[in-house]
């Protein structure tokens, strides 16, 4: 018989029984009596939205906070507090518990555009703001000289295990176009498909995504060669190359692997240091470039030898970021090694190469973490660690400022002046990148602490890096939490595919807002008598 202090943990495993899983789990959504949603966002509530990172939650708080909301119908509120964990966009209208600390200065991107050198990057959609904002140290805008071409991201798909290759012909395609320009000179391109589609349990997809990329890799490195450019290739951390845990099962997640550097010159002769970290890379394409790094970025070249141009021509350079592509000398359990992949194989063998660690505190991380796009994208461009919003987070719970945060106990003071409740949303987990479950944790003993009477839990589940059915476990862990600290319920839970979005797809945010606000999902009853549900709304 199922716990009935637990009941939405129990609620999960049921939709696992049905067929679901935690990426794209439907709304539950907790009822008292007569199936009535307990726990709704009202006005004169408060929300704190605990995610770290920020550019996968822009989309929901805008539906909660933004007057106008054009994207589909809201309920106006004209008296709810809302407070982000992180800065997730300077336009939004909430309170920051941990603002920004400022743009990073002298990076790659504006060393480059200091100089007066044109640089173009290249990608789709899915991410974008990795060889924009978090490439230029945080910064949104481009800078001078600096052009960015965009490949539309596929919407005709669920998942992309579906379609692996992607929009991966047109990145080439955009890139093969502008590689002839002489005038541009560093040219940054950055192909998705490893980390996308290795996030889903598909190995077939996730073989076709790799076997894609290292066939791109070759049609660009070919037009570079023929333009006299010189090429890098590198990735932002690992995924598929350690696709399964130690028991047997499958790890979709990012992993702590190093990743590769190779160079390729028209002329060859260069040599590199066998190892170093992403805040490496920089400091190269700089001397690659014939530019002096500035005192600002603490990594070091990789080259220990160069061949000088013939008749000091300057030099061009090409990046490719092959994301998710990470190093793994063992074969078993290896995706990348069990795919073909003749180009990248061939370059492994006969060019100058180094492996970059890009996990941990070589990236701004808390030790033994796993790597993730956006720390590695900002240290590739940083050529310095930058301390990611975690560790912060984390020291600020350690040395106790946590629990005298503006931001916090602000919004929580006018959800008790106002007869308000507090909700808690966010990812559960302790592996995301996108939050920590002693985040959430920390927020309900300052909730008990500040003696707010109502609070509600609504869970974001995501398998990234996680074993199988690791949501539930999740969910029952913030249950007994609650109860053993006497404050809280998890009012609702659903997957993030819904709730965590960056690419305009506002049906799956609206489905998440409609859970939040109306109730809508499928109901779960609450365990407790009816006498005790009257304090739940």
């Amino acid at each position: 018989m199922a716990d009935h202090k637990t009941v939405m943990a129990q609620a999960v495993r049921e939709a696992y029984e049905r067929g679901q899983e935690d990426e794209t789990l439907l709304p539950l959504v907790l009822t008292g009596p007569g199936s009535r949603p307990l726990g709704r966002i009202r006005d004169g509530d408060a929300v704190i939205f605990y995610n770290i990172r920020g550019e996968r939650e822009i989309e929901l708080t805008r539906s909660l906070v933004e007057k106008g909301f054009p994207f589909f119908p809201v309920r106006a509120f004209d008296r709810l507090s809302f407070a982000t964990m992180i800065e997730y966009a300077p336009q939004l209208p909430v309170q920051v518990a941990f603002p920004p600390e400022g743009e990073v200065e002298m990076t790659l991107s504006e060393v480059i555009s200091r100089r007066g050198l044109r640089q173009l990057k290249v990608t789709e959609a899915e991410k974008a703001v990795h060889v924009g904002y978090f490439l230029n140290g945080k910064r949104q805008e481009p800078f001078a000289g600096e052009e960015r071409v965009i490949v539309p991201t596929r919407k005709d798909v669920t998942l992309f295990d579906a379609a692996p290759e992607m929009s991966i012909a047109g990145i080439v395609a955009a890139v093969r176009e502008r590689i002839s320009d002489g005038g541009v000179s560093f040219i940054l391109v950055n192909f998705p498909n490893v980390d996308v589609v290795g996030h889903i349990e598909n190995e077939t997809a996730v073989r076709r995504a790799v076997e894609a990329v290292d066939r791109a890799a070759g049609e660009v490195l070919e037009a570079a060669l023929r333009a006299g450019m010189t090429t890098v290739i590198t990735a932002d951390h690992g995924t598929v190359e350690k696709w399964l845990y130690p028991e047997g099962t499958v790890d979709t997640g990012h992993t702590d692997s190093p990743v590769p550097f190779l160079l390729v010159s028209p002329g060859g002769g260069e040599s590199l240091r066998p190892e170093g970290t992403l805040t490496d890379v920089a400091p190269t394409i700089l001397d690659l470039l014939g530019i002096e790094k500035p005192p600002a970025m603490t990594g070091r070249s990789l080259l220990t030898s160069r061949v000088p141009r013939d008749g000091g021509a300057p030099r061009r350079v090409l990046m490719m970021i092959l994301d998710g592509w990470g190093y793994r000398a063992e074969r078993d359990g290896n995706l990348i090694a069990a795919s073909h992949t003749p180009v990248m194989d061939r370059l492994w063998a006969s060019r100058p190469r180094s492996l970059l660690a890009a996990a941990g505190e070589a990236v701004g991380l808390p030790p033994g973490t796993v790597g993730n796009s956006e720390a590695g994208h900002l240290h590739i461009g940083a050529g310095r660690v930058i301390y990611s919003d975690r560790v912060r987070i984390d020291r600020a719970i350690e040395d106790g400022s946590f629990y005298e945060n503006r931001a916090f106990r602000g919004v929580m003071g006018e959800a008790k002046g106002q007869g308000g409740a507090l909700h808690l949303m966010g990812i559960v987990s302790f592996f995301s990148s996108h939050g920590s479950l002693h985040h959430l944790f920390a927020l309900l003993d300052l909730a008990r602490r500040e003696g707010v009477g109502e609070v509600y839990i609504h869970a974001m589940l995501g398998r990234r890096g996680e074993l199988p059915a690791s949501g539930a476990r999740y969910v029952e862990q913030v249950e007994r939490y609650c109860l053993e600290k006497g404050v809280g319920r998890v009012a609702s839970v659903i997957g993030r595919y819904w709730s965590m979005d960056r690419e305009d797809n506002w049906d799956r945010i609206e489905k998440t807002y409609r859970m939040l606000v109306y109730g809508e999902g499928t109901p779960v009853p609450d365990g407790f008598s009816s006498a005790n549900v009257a304090q739940w709304r």
